[in-house]
């Protein structure tokens, strides 16, 4: 069997993705204690991946960057993706696995002479792939399975993020300011992460039911609730507060996610909608109760499942994303026909 020395893994994704790809991280040195691991994240990732204790490099590409700079002048463009193979071959890698789906990273692959190069082949992108795998879509499990099949061996690790020290004084500190105590508080995420850009409203649960549910929390089981998300949630975390009978603490766009993250350890519940946000939450270690609407969470849920809850609607028609594709819907009833009764009652039994 190949043993690799110098391992690179592709993933321009966001931060649920990138998540999705650790534990391929975690069974790459189970498997092979002496590897270096360096990681291709994004602009958002690559903050997180620093803290990442078992990667030796983080290298950051983000192609709107590179589309942007190609708009101002090709030959910057030329310089710049040179600029990329030349950092990525004196890395000297003898494998990299490309979860990137397309050609362009794996083409720099190829110019950076790196000789095993793994991925799947998705719409035929994966013609630079030395080793290629035929992929119609993710269907049926979950992402993560798919990254760890590609290293063709039997393992099935766990997502992982690393607050700094400094991140988790910052938790502590929140806490102290707002006389909470660890195990007692919920956090709640009524947002969806910023990878679906435009479109993450279609995976959000109505702000008024998000409203409702922190009520009855409150109310029922004395839970004291943050409302958190990120500079571009303030005025929906807003909105959700003010639609609630009961006080809330709104702490959106006052942590970075490492500093949610270590928060997020502290509480005993998350409820949050399907995103990276989510998974920020099952990394850390935290019990969360997440809402799907179209997307799959044999896919897309909490890895692994366990000691997690998913609420859904249950309709025929879900999930309606599929293939990287999402339906034409214009209802988006599994999500808006979905009461705040029903999650409580989830999230009751839950707890």
């Amino acid at each position: 069997m190949f043993e690799p020395r110098r391992v690179l893994i592709v993933n321009p994704f966001g931060i649920g993705d990138m998540l999705f790809s650790m534990p391929l991280v975690g069974a790459l040195k189970a498997s092979f204690p002496s590897v270096s691991i360096s990681y291709i994240g994004n602009a958002r990732t690559a903050p997180i991946l620093g803290n990442d204790p078992r990667l030796d490099k983080v290298f950051s590409y983000e192609r709107d960057e590179f589309v942007a700079v190609y708009k101002r002048s090709p030959l910057a463009f030329v310089n710049k993706w040179l600029n990329l193979v030349r950092d990525l071959r004196a890395g000297g890698f003898d494998t990299a696995y490309d979860l990137s789906l397309g050609s362009p990273l794996a083409l720099a692959l190829a110019l950076a002479g790196i000789p095993r190069r793994i991925g799947y082949d998705f719409k035929g992108r994966g013609r630079w792939l030395t080793h290629k795998v035929p992929l119609p879509g993710y269907e049926g499990r979950h992402a993560a399975e798919y990254y760890l099949a590609l290293l063709d061996q039997d393992h099935r690790g766990k997502m992982a993020i690393f607050p700094s020290p400094a991140d988790q004084a910052w938790a502590r500190e929140f806490m102290l300011r707002y006389k909470l105590s660890a195990k007692e508080f919920i956090v709640i995420h009524p947002g969806g992460g910023a990878s679906w850009g435009k479109g993450a409203g279609l995976k959000r649960w109505p702000a008024v039911n998000f409203a409702k549910l922190a009520d009855k929390m409150i109310e029922k089981r004395a839970c004291p609730i943050i409302l958190v998300g990120d500079k571009n949630e303030v005025a929906l975390c807003t909105e959700v507060a003010q639609a609630m009978r009961q006080r809330v603490v709104v702490a959106a766009g006052e942590m970075n996610v490492l500093q949610a993250a270590a928060l997020m350890q502290a509480a005993r519940l998350v409820v949050a909608n399907d995103g990276g946000p989510l998974h920020v939450a099952v990394a850390a270690g935290a019990v969360t109760a997440s809402i799907f609407g179209p997307v799959d969470p044999k896919v897309y849920g909490p890895y692994p499942a366990e000691g997690h809850i998913v609420i859904q609607k249950g309709l025929a028609c879900q999930p309606c994303y599929r293939n990287f594709r999402m339906s034409d819907c214009g209802h988006q009833s599994c999500l808006k026909s979905l009461s705040a009764d029903e999650v409580f009652n989830n999230i009751t039994r839950l707890l």
